[in-house]
């Protein structure tokens, strides 16, 4: 539904379904009352014109703390759903699949310390997104999480990272113990190391 511009959610409802809200390109806005104990995949998914998103404060199960435009499940950490001006607080220790899915004004991302994992598709279709840099405690990243980024020019894991590197600044994440490169982008080099170019490494990456 790419021409709804806005959308109000009333206490009534308990619980949001798989892929609600996906596509609706024009929707700026979206406020999670106290009601809404449920938010299914990819709920806000490529809704490129998101700016604001904000979950009620007496909500038992999601909040948007630090007033950070993103929808985090309380109990577990995880971000679930983030938008074009979204921060990820230090508290976040994990980005859930698809929360970023076809967020294509999203243009800067700090990804903090307190992160360990990114699902998959998180980044997917982030087409304004420049640079990346995955901190030392990500130790888990889904299938596809930069696929369809075709803006990227640099990217760049944290030297004490255990588990990627991006070794001889190649511009791009490899899983070190297997010599795979997991993810790349347009300015991307592939070192010697490398042994193997893993699934959707270079996805719709048209520049």
């Amino acid at each position: 539904c790419s021409s709804l511009t806005s959308i109000t959610i009333p206490n009534s409802v308990t619980s949001l379904g798989e892929w609600c809200f996906y596509g609706c390109s024009s929707l700026t806005a979206i406020t999670i009352p106290n009601s809404v104990t449920s938010l299914g995949t990819g709920c806000f998914a490529d809704c490129s014109s998101l700016e604001r998103m904000v979950v009620d404060a007496a909500n038992p199960v999601y909040d948007s703390r630090e007033d950070c435009n993103a929808i985090i499940h309380t109990s577990t950490n995880e971000l679930i759903a983030g938008c074009k001006n979204s921060q990820i607080p230090n508290s976040v220790t994990s980005l859930g699949d698809y929360c970023f899915y076809g967020c294509s004004s999203l243009t800067s991302i700090t990804i903090p310390n307190s992160v360990t994992s990114l699902g998959e598709w998180c980044f997917y279709g982030c087409s304004s997104l420049t640079a990346i840099t995955i901190p030392n405690s990500v130790t888990s990243l889904g299938t596809g999480c930069f696929a369809d980024c075709s803006s990227l020019e640099r990217m760049v894991v944290d030297a004490a990272n255990p588990v990627y590197d991006s070794r001889e600044d190649c511009n791009a994440i490899i899983h070190t113990s297997t010599n795979e490169l997991i993810a790349g982008c347009k300015n991307s080099q592939i070192p010697n190391s490398v042994t193997s170019l893993g699934d959707y490494c270079f996805y719709g990456c048209s520049s």
